[in-house]
């Protein structure tokens, strides 16, 4: 399985399914920690009508992750500089641009799930900081050997939310941040989001 296709992945199987109901008393690790073995086995069960019904699994995605990410903090990030002076509008058309990329993509990178995944959760390391937490995690791949993968979160006034999760030093931020902010720069920010709306902008994975 390709490393970059384990990123994604690895993000849906952790949020997925709405089992990632807060409450007060959690924290970034008890949450990964909690949801973990419910997840692994509701995709396991029923990845065979995941199969047969995209359109269901796109569902699934767009009510059960989007809501429990930042996704416009996660935007910011993207944008990067290019993103200073910006207005809210544009910052929230460009993040509802990327939700739309992320269900996509989300949605057919969860039909490469298989059982043989297994994920340790690494205790947590200092105090919470509600900047930024990070979860360490290890996933055991199916063909041998794995992978280090950290779950970046911070506190929001709707409890913990992720904003960028890192696989053997590659970040799901930074990597789209790479590709895009030089565009903005370049051609605006309105030419970006009708380019990855219509799919004329292609980013890699």
């Amino acid at each position: 399985m390709k490393l970059k296709v384990l990123l994604i992945l690895v993000f849906v199987l952790f949020f997925s399914n709405g089992l990632f109901a807060q409450t007060q008393a959690d924290d970034p690790v008890s949450l990964v920690e909690r949801i973990t073995g419910q997840i692994f086995t509701d995709v396991t069960e029923n990845l065979d009508e995941y199969t047969a019904n995209p359109e269901a699994l796109e569902d699934l995605v767009r009510n059960d992750l989007m809501p429990l990410l930042d996704i416009n903090y996660s935007a910011r990030l993207i944008l990067g500089r290019a993103g200073r002076g910006l207005p809210k509008e544009k910052i929230d058309e460009f993040a509802t641009c990327m939700t739309n990329l992320l269900i996509n993509r989300y949605s057919k990178s969860l039909l490469h799930f298989s059982s043989k995944i297994k994920l340790q959760v690494l205790p947590q390391r200092g105090d919470l900081n509600p900047k930024l937490t990070r979860v360490r995690t290890r996933i055991s791949l199916p063909e041998g050997g794995e992978a280090p993968v950290d779950y970046a979160f911070h506190k929001t006034p709707e409890g913990w939310k992720a904003f960028d999760v890192v696989v053997e030093g590659i970040s799901y931020v930074t990597t789209y941040r790479n590709q895009i902010m030089p565009e903005v720069q370049a051609n605006g920010i309105d030419s970006v989001i009708e380019r990855l709306s219509t799919g004329q902008m292609q980013l890699a994975e």
